[in-house]
């Protein structure tokens, strides 16, 4: 498999996960085309998170690292619009892109190497149970199975999609390529949401 594509791009306002699931409702005539296209050839397009813009109307400019997104179900609905849902796949990084006629992002993308399954050490999973809660009550068929609960890539990736972050935050743990940074990241935040009991060490992690 070559490490290089040209695919379609499609700033958003939300960073999309390997693994992870995004609902879309797609009416502007360039991501109609672009779906349909997708459809008809069982493609995949990129997304990536808006650094400056808006997704509607003039074309805006992504951030360089995004996710493959495969569409794993189409709803047509009047005047033209679709809803999606849309899988995250690989990561990448845009090499370049240009607009097309009708405003539609295309660039020319480099695959990023899956990370190996790592177990989670023990200083960070007192962060498990609180995802296998959160999963239980509000994950329904939002998450993709199978659930890997003992894999440190698998966790701190649902939790960068889950927790209430700033999009430019979401973005860092995207392109965080160490899935133990990622994990400390998301039990550090854990601590200051309140979400997990008081961190008696985080003193003297500073």
């Amino acid at each position: 498999m070559t490490d290089t594509a040209r695919i379609p791009l499609f700033p958003l306002g939300t960073a999309l996960f390997p693994e992870g699931s995004l609902p879309l409702r797609i009416f502007e005539p360039r991501y109609r085309r672009m779906i349909a296209q997708c459809l008809k050839d069982h493609g995949s397009f990129g997304v990536c998170l808006i650094a400056a813009g808006r997704e509607v109307g003039e074309p805006a400019v992504p951030y360089l690292l995004g996710t493959e997104a495969q569409i794993v179900s189409a709803d047509h609905l009047r005047n033209g619009v679709v809803d999606i849902v849309v899988r995250g796949r690989r990561r990448f990084r845009v090499l370049d892109h240009e607009l097309e006629e009708d405003g539609l992002l295309t660039g020319t993308v480099r695959w990023l190497a899956d990370p190996a399954p790592q177990p989670i050490p023990a200083h960070l999973v007192e962060v498990v149970p609180l995802l296998e809660r959160l999963i239980e009550k509000y994950g329904g068929g939002h998450v993709i199975e199978p659930h890997r609960f003992d894999d440190a890539v698998w966790v701190g990736t649902r939790y960068a999609e889950w927790l209430p972050l700033k999009a430019e935050a979401k973005q860092r743990l995207l392109e965080m390529d160490d899935p133990l940074e990622r994990l400390e990241f998301v039990r550090d935040t854990l601590y200051e949401l309140g979400m997990l009991p008081a961190d008696p060490d985080a003193e003297l992690r500073r």
